[in-house]
């Protein structure tokens, strides 16, 4: 089987080429065969006033691709160019190695695994961050 294969918990809800789909009682599981689907789970979802830091701003630009509001086409030049600035602060093995899956994940038209891949790099962004704003 090809094709994207959606784990759903309970009352998980998803957006499907614009229609939010609410699972049931029970777990669930959905193959989406249809190629270039735009999915996006919205538990993973961003809401626009929480794009306020380097990384969420990236898996941004990927969710509206997933959500269909931004051409795969529109976001690739901003989603390389996002990573590679990423890539210039979060220097460490575990990061390097999460960029070049995102890296991948673009150029290969893969936006969910773009948006998994960048959303990995969040909690090391947030501590981070805390750090240096302690005096």
């Amino acid at each position: 089987m090809s094709g994207l294969v959606l784990k759903l918990a309970p009352k998980e809800r998803v957006l499907i080429n614009g229609a939010v789909i609410e699972n049931g009682e029970r777990r669930s599981r959905l193959a989406i065969m249809t190629p270039n689907a735009h999915i996006l789970r919205l538990r993973d979802a961003i809401h626009p006033e929480e794009v306020n830091t380097p990384v969420r701003r990236v898996c941004y630009i990927a969710q509206l691709v997933l959500s269909g509001d931004v051409s795969a086409s529109d976001a690739h030049v901003q989603l390389l160019r996002g990573i590679e600035q990423l890539s210039q602060v979060l220097t460490d093995h575990d990061s390097r190695k999460q960029l070049g899956l995102a890296t991948s994940a673009v150029l290969e038209s893969q936006h969910y695994n773009v948006l998994k891949a960048l959303r990995s790099l969040l909690p090391r962004e947030e501590r981070l961050l805390a750090a240096g704003s302690r005096p």
